[in-house]
């Protein structure tokens, strides 16, 4: 069908019409074990991804993701779980839809093509110092393609990255760090949600955490930073002080009360000096 990765057929799949129900969940099953031996292969490039990421964030910079469909959700998932997770202002971390927020929820496969759109919704989102991520799991989306030259031409992004399935797309080599992630095709052809989407959100995962780690915004495995706007978060905000200062739940309910929740200063007792 097409000589893209992404677009081929799966040989596995011919007869998928024809499979019982538990052959064909035993096929995704299958499918699906085989990305995180791809992803482990591309993590030398993940790596130059994140230290690229850390040192611009480090230097006032910010993270931005653009993509279309699937990939600019996934895209739009990571960035806004960074706030709740590492306390991060949500301006750190932001994700750019084609189509804008409407086609988070509806598909808008239009969109993708419209690269004469990507500059003016780069406009006032992206700075001099910031790290432009492009996602797009044939490489070939002309959205993202657009939006990471005009990041770097006319709006000075100290770095583009790409994120993409295609190893023979522009997306794999125009960035200044590429992270392919060659999954193979499809249990359906072309409907890159499946592996490919599920590849992006690993490395998307690793991306940011790592960043975030790296940067401080962690004790170790702990979210010292976590905002605690809700029951279920307010108990680990809780566990976690009660851990760290070995003190009773009780009292670390006190004092996140007398530090307005903020786990990492009621764990010293004090605002810490990095934070003030």
């Amino acid at each position: 069908m097409s000589e893209r990765v992404t677009e081929s057929r799966n040989p596995r799949a011919a007869k998928l019409g024809t499979m019982s129900t538990r052959a064909i969940l035993e096929l995704l099953n299958d499918e699906d074990a085989t990305v995180p031996a791809a992803v482990r292969k591309a993590i030398p490039q993940i790596e130059r991804a994140v230290d690229v990421a850390v040192n611009a964030l480090a230097a006032g910079g910010r993270l931005r993701y653009v993509g279309a469909g699937t990939s600019g959700r996934l895209g739009v998932l990571d960035a806004s779980e960074m706030p709740p997770t590492f306390g991060v202002d949500p301006e750190l971390v932001h994700a750019i839809i084609a189509g804008g927020d409407h086609a988070l929820r509806m598909s808008i496969e239009g969109a993708e093509d419209q690269g004469s759109a990507a500059a003016r919704d780069l406009a006032g989102q992206v700075r001099q110092g910031d790290v432009v991520v492009g996602i797009s799991a044939s490489g070939r989306a002309p959205y993202v393609l657009a939006a990471l030259e005009a990041a770097k031409r006319d709006l000075g992004a100290a770095a583009t990255i790409g994120i993409t399935c295609n190893p023979d797309s522009r997306l794999a080599r125009e960035p200044d760090v590429p992270i392919v992630i060659q999954v193979g095709p499809e249990v359906i052809a072309g409907s890159s949600r499946l592996k490919a989407g599920t590849a992006t959100k690993l490395v998307l995962n690793m991306l940011s955490t790592t960043a975030m780690v790296k940067l401080g915004h962690t004790r170790d495995d702990l979210m010292v930073d976590l905002r605690a706007t809700n029951e279920k978060l307010r108990q680990r905000a809780i566990a976690i002080v009660q851990h760290e200062a070995r003190i009773t739940p009780g009292e670390a309910e006190r004092r996140l009360e007398k530090w307005g929740w903020h786990v990492r200063a009621a764990i010293e007792d004090r605002w810490p000096a990095a934070s003030s």
